[in-house]
């Protein structure tokens, strides 16, 4: 995977180069640090957000550049791990990035924004689902671009509602930041608190082993539920689906919270047919809704990379455009000039308005309750990838949490009412 992403950022970073001498830009570089995964559970994510940020990020350039200078993009591999993220934040500043973003895991985005912070960067968190992100663990210096949890489960659970209200569930969820918080969240939503009642087992993050992940989806079959909600994400989420198809859970709903093309790429459509989630931004969402910004993007991505892209890819894409239009806007690279121009900025990018909300700094968003299509279906299309069908979306304003329930989070963390 290492050196697959490598290659990548050769062959991709000579346009970048030959963007720049076109308009002869005489100033140094802006470095942009991005923290993400190219081994691990979550690599296909990460590979994911390199290609998103690179097109930005030469799209930008083509442009010229923000404030008469090119940008360039820093990496670093965090492999899922908090500590190597937070080493990776020092040596990209080391390196002169002016800002950082990028992740795939909640408990890296957090390590990493914290060093951030330390350091005087913003950090623009792109797949950090925990509700921790920019609530228990919030501060100014963080920003979340993807939706989270607490709004992931709302829109799920809506049309899970109207199907299976009362049924029993059983959890399967990943032991680390983000699992606990959708795991908590999808149970307030469903009406399934009751651990008696809707069972649930831990499986470790991020080296749970095949047996482990098998005996916990034995213990799901066992309890005989109506919904399993796997809380899994990644290659852990992958290798579950194929031992929940071949445990045989006949005439049950299989949910996973939050899904990525990437992810349904990985464990197949005959696999992944019929199992419900949520996204924030899926490739067919432009095209659907009649976003023409985000159907140029989905164009120009599956053209250079012969792949639609995935929310991973959108989120970084649209990180480096909200940052340079930050810059431009104040004319500045001053963090503390932007974090004022980012608060409370609505925009229209890929998809309809968005918001970066000014007391926890969330992107309010319209998200969207998904179920994976029938393979004949995902199989028609050019690409082979027209996996989401869209069941529902609720607007940002009412997917989130509201200032109130998140002060009385912030309250219960012995968090600063307003981010410090």
């Amino acid at each position: 995977m290492n050196s697959v992403v490598t290659r990548l950022s050769r062959r991709l970073l000579l346009p970048l180069m030959f963007g720049w001498s076109s308009f002869a830009f005489a100033a140094d570089p802006i470095a942009l640090g991005m923290n993400l995964p190219r081994t691990g559970q979550y690599a296909q994510e990460g590979l994911m957000q390199m290609r998103g940020a690179l097109l930005a990020v030469e799209e930008i350039n083509q442009a010229g550049g923000v404030l008469g200078r090119p940008l360039e993009l820093l990496e670093r591999d965090s492999a899922s791990n908090p500590e190597r993220a937070q080493r990776n934040v020092d040596e990209l500043a080391g390196e002169g990035a002016r800002m950082l973003f990028g992740g795939a895991s909640s408990a890296v985005a957090i390590a990493a924004g914290q060093r951030a912070r330390e350091r005087g960067l913003l950090y623009f968190g792109t797949l950090t689902y925990s509700n921790d992100t920019t609530g228990a663990a919030g501060h100014r210096y963080m920003f979340r671009e993807s939706y989270n949890a607490w709004m992931a489960a709302r829109v799920l659970s809506a049309q899970l509602q109207e199907q299976f209200a009362g049924k029993r569930y059983y959890y399967v969820t990943a032991d680390y930041t983000w699992g606990h918080s959708t795991e908590q969240s999808m149970r307030h939503f469903t009406d399934t608190a009751s651990a008696e009642a809707h069972g649930a087992t831990l499986v470790p993050f991020p080296n749970a082993s095949l047996r482990e992940l098998r005996e916990a989806l034995q213990k799901a079959k066992d309890a005989e539920p109506e919904v399993l909600v796997l809380v899994l994400f990644g290659e852990q989420m992958v290798k579950a689906m194929g031992i929940a198809r071949q445990l045989g859970f006949e005439n049950v709903q299989i949910v996973v919270p939050n899904l990525t093309l990437s992810m349904v790429e990985q464990a197949g459509p005959a696999v992944m047919a019929g199992v419900m989630g949520a996204v924030p931004w899926a490739w067919n969402v432009p095209q659907q809704f009649g976003y023409a910004r985000g159907e140029a993007f989905v164009s120009d991505f599956a053209a250079r990379y012969e792949t639609y892209p995935s929310s991973s890819a959108a989120s970084a894409y649209s990180i480096v455009y909200q940052w340079a239009d930050a810059v431009t806007r104040v004319g500045s690279l001053d963090s503390e000039a932007l974090i004022r121009a980012l608060e409370g900025h609505s925009y229209e990018l890929l998809k309809d308005t968005q918001t970066w909300r000014a007391f926890d700094h969330q992107n309010l968003q319209t998200v969207y309750a998904v179920r994976i299509k029938p393979r004949a279906e995902v199989m028609a299309d050019p690409l082979r990838q027209d996996y989401f069908e869209i069941l529902g979306s609720l607007p940002g304003e009412q997917a989130a949490q509201t200032l109130e329930q998140w002060q009385e989070v912030r309250r219960a963390a012995g968090q600063p009412l307003r981010l410090q």
